[in-house]
């Protein structure tokens, strides 16, 4: 038991050894960090607010002013070509992407019905010529008898009556087969116009159903070299456009590549959609080297107005805020549309005065000036509070600049 005690005794004098130790440690930890603190801070005076501007300058440079719509790029002319008549395809002589003249055979369909009704049209016509001649010869033979007295005059007049009959039918015969040469002839499809295959939309032993509407077979664009765009321009922005207007654009399928066009037709047709009105602006657009596909769509931008080698400002100084304290007078004599900047006249420390500006264009991030600033001139945007010691050579305060929001 006495070993025991002496030992308990001795690892308590240890653990206690210990919690000195920790204890000066950190003592001598907090005397070095507030060392460090007080020199840093009562080394000067205890420092005094100085202004920090953000400024830009006025340069010169292009505006443009362009409206923002999207569309989808067509042929300039495109046929729907269908069939008039029903039938299964037996034949197809063009397939996508092939070139076609106008009147050259493209498709045909299974003749045979057709073939069957013209052979029936033509005996039934036949039939109609022989029943014409007979009625020509018996109100021939009762005018003859009835010159002698032999026959009542309404015989005469039901023979009359009868060859005029077989004059019609004839006639009806004769339609019929005209009609059912028409829908054999029909059953041969003919490209009508020269361009090229851009949509097939049967195969060979399909049948077509031509009942209420004509069935598309193909589609056939004229001219790929020359497309255009029809883009939904908003009616807050449809004012400003007119034809001959300059436009930019891109497609996804090439990011990098920046196309042109001009606005060709404005149309008066509004377009509602989700309670958004917008009209239909006809774009044309150069394709020499067949990089544009019908349907890609683009980001349109439409150039309503530009200025090149004018002086400009960021929009963001029209936009400044400043406290009260540091804010200049407003300027005297100003024109009622003029807007307010606040030029440093000597640079990043000089005077602070604010000048009415008449301003022009804008892009969204510059604008025109008309007068009131020069090139060079310095323009305040914004200003941060800085607390800076006064003795150490404007050197930044031990936690740094503050930022100023007004």
């Amino acid at each position: 038991m006495g070993g025991l005690g002496e030992g308990w005794r001795y690892d308590m004098r240890s653990l206690t050894d210990q919690s000195g130790g920790i204890r000066w440690v950190a003592l001598a930890v907090l005397a070095v960090a507030g060392l460090w603190f007080g020199a840093r801070w009562w080394g000067g005076d205890a420092g005094s607010g100085g202004a920090s501007f953000q400024t830009t300058e006025v340069d010169r440079g292009t505006i443009r002013q362009m409206i923002i719509a999207a569309g989808q790029l067509h042929p300039v002319l495109s046929v729907e070509v269908g069939s008039q008549v029903s039938g299964n395809i037996k034949e197809l002589l063009v397939d996508f992407n092939s070139p076609v003249e106008a009147g050259q055979v493209i498709a045909r369909l299974d003749p045979s019905t057709f073939e069957a009704h013209v052979r029936q049209a033509e005996a039934e016509l036949a039939s109609a010529e022989a029943a014409l001649e007979l009625a020509r010869v018996n109100a021939g033979r009762m005018e003859r008898l009835r010159e002698r007295d032999l026959v009542p005059q309404s015989e005469v007049d039901q023979s009359l009556a009868a060859l005029q009959q077989a004059k019609a039918t004839l006639r009806i015969r004769g339609h019929s087969l005209d009609r059912a040469q028409t829908e054999l002839a029909r059953c041969t499809i003919y490209s009508p116009i020269d361009g090229i295959v851009i949509s097939r939309n049967v195969d060979v032993g399909q049948t077509v159903a031509a009942s209420m509407t004509a069935p598309v077979l193909f589609r056939i664009a004229n001219d790929l070299s020359q497309m255009q765009i029809h883009a939904k321009v908003v009616e807050a922005d449809i004012g400003r456009i007119e034809p001959g207007q300059r436009v930019e654009f891109k497609v996804d399928a090439f990011p990098d590549e920046l196309f042109l066009g001009e606005v060709r037709q404005v149309r008066n047709a509004p377009i509602i959609e989700n309670n958004v009105v917008t009209y239909d602006t006809v774009i044309s657009v150069d394709n020499p080297r067949g990089m544009l596909k019908p349907g890609m769509t683009a980001n349109v931008s439409i150039i309503v107005d530009e200025a090149s080698d004018v002086v400009r400002v960021r929009n963001i100084v029209f936009r400044t805020r400043l406290p009260d304290t540091l804010r200049p007078g407003e300027p005297e004599d100003a024109p009622e549309q003029a807007r307010v900047a606040y030029r440093l006249s000597g640079g990043d420390t000089g005077e602070l005065m604010a000048v009415p500006v008449l301003t022009g264009i804008t892009d969204g991030l510059h604008t025109e000036v008309v007068s009131g600033l020069e090139p060079g001139d310095v323009i305040v945007t914004g200003m941060a509070l800085q607390t800076t010691r006064a003795n150490d050579g404007g050197r930044p305060s031990l936690f740094g600049p503050r930022p100023a929001q007004y």
